[in-house]
Parts: C-alpha cells; sequence; structure tokens
C-alpha cells in the first residue's frame, strides 16, 4: 500500500485468488494508478516470495524508473542527432530485453519503447543483463505500441519492422529519424504493429536455422544504422560523440 501511495513503479501486482480485506483496498490503488493485475493461486505466490512469506499479495517492481517518450528525443537531440528508436513488440525474456538495452546504448540509440503487458519491464533481471545501460538510456513503457507508432511517424520518424520476406537490411537508407522493430521470438511481431510500419527488414539466414535471437536481431540493425549514420557524419564533418 506504501509502495503504491509513494509512487513506486511497478511492473504488475500479483494477487491471490480470493484475497479481500486489505488486498482489496490495494486493488482499488492498484487501479486508479493503472498498475498491471495479475490474479494467481497461493502455491504460485507462495513460489515468488520465498515460501508464504505476504499476505495474499506482493508486487514486483522496477529496477529503474521509465522514462517518456519526449525523453528519447531530448537525448537524441543532445546528441546533435535525428531520433534512433528501438521498439521491442512483445519481448518477454528479461535477459534480452536487458541485452537490447546494453547494445542500444552502445549504439548511440535514443531510447527502448517495450509494452506494458505481456512483455519483459525494466526488473532486476533485465536491468542486470543491461549492464548499467539504463541509467544512461531512456526505456519508455507504453499501453498501446501501434499507437506509440502513430505518434512517430506523425514526428517524421520512420518505422522498420525486422521480419522476414522484408528488404535486405543493408539495402535501404537507415540515416534520418528511424525506428526498428523487434518482435518476440516465436510469435514475431504481432499483425497490427507490422502494418503500421514504413516497411520490412530482413536480415539473411544462409545457415540451417531460420530465425536470429531477437537481441541479436536488433544489434545487427542498430549497427547498421550506427554505420550508415557515421558514414554520412563523416561525409557531413558532423561526427557523432
Amino acid at each position: 500500500m506504501e509502495a503504491l501511495k509513494s509512487g513506486r513503479t511497478m511492473e504488475k501486482l500479483m494477487v491471490q485468488d480470493g484475497s479481500g480485506g486489505a488486498a482489496g483496498r490495494i486493488l482499488e490503488l492498484a487501479k486508479e494508478q493503472g498498475v498491471v493485475i495479475e490474479r494467481v493461486s497461493k502455491v504460485a505466490l507462495d513460489r515468488m516470495t520465498d515460501g508464504g512469506n505476504h499476505q495474499g499479495v506482493a508486487a514486483i517492481v522496477s529496477a529503474h524508473k521509465y522514462a517518456e517518450l519526449p525523453d528519447t528525443f531530448a537525448l537524441a537531440e543532445e546528441h546533435s542527432e535525428d531520433p534512433f528508436l528501438v521498439i521491442l513488440d512483445g519481448i518477454e525474456d528479461p535477459g534480452n530485453l536487458g541485452a537490447v538495452i546494453r547494445t542500444a546504448e552502445c549504439a548511440g540509440a535514443s531510447g527502448v519503447i517495450i509494452p506494458k503487458r505481456r512483455a519483459a519491464g525494466l526488473t532486476e533481471s533485465a536491468a542486470k543483463a543491461a549492464c548499467g545501460a539504463v541509467e544512461y538510456l531512456p526505456c519508455v513503457r507504453e499501453t498501446n505500441i501501434a499507437r506509440t507508432i502513430d505518434q512517430l511517424k506523425e514526428q517524421g520518424v520512420w518505422v522498420y519492422a525486422c521480419d522476414m520476406d522484408g528488404e535486405l537490411y543493408t539495402s535501404k537508407d537507415l540515416t534520418g529519424p528511424i525506428a526498428i522493430v523487434i518482435g518476440a521470438e516465436g510469435k514475431g511481431i504481432s499483425p497490427l504493429v507490422r502494418k503500421k510500419c514504413d516497411g520490412v527488414l530482413s536480415i539473411p539466414l544462409k545457415g540451417h536455422i531460420n530465425s536470429l535471437n531477437a537481441s541479436n536481431a536488433a544489434a545487427v540493425l542498430m549497427y547498421e544504422i550506427r554505420r550508415q549514420r557515421d558514414a554520412e557524419a563523416e561525409k557531413t564533418g558532423n561526427a557523432f560523440g
């Protein structure tokens, strides 16, 4: 209750089936704040809280405060570059999320955008995998990724999905304001999100395996964007720093 009152960012609130009393008041406050609520069994909650050290409710809190979309544009401006964003559509593995954030920070991206539901958030595991990058790179959590893409396009950002049956990723001009969308392993990018994108980029796969790990695919595209931007900067004398 006090964590909610203080405004602590939460990934989700886990509530035991049939809980009432104080849990009911906590639920009301959580709903007012838009916190994701998940009903679970007592066994599941016991397992999550070290053998039952709970009163029917537990919160998974964020390891770091989320940023807002304008923060990503502000960082791009600070770098004297166009916006460079990575949108993750439903990646549930916190290790993958952390790896993407780490690479994005190293590649000079201006932010990572993740969905609020059915996806990994800035938990301790994700923050650990990011190796400190969450301290420097804005991570934005949005309720509706498709709507966020519309907002980005209205602000002049070109949005490309990373998926099969697209254009070779090295054949596109990626030097302007850009966002790349990486889907979940297995499920890929949702049809609506893919439809909202300006185009699809594909990475050639020459081996027997027909897909890359999501964080690896993101890394390949991010460093192609970095390569093209640096090449363009050399021509204009405006190198990234």
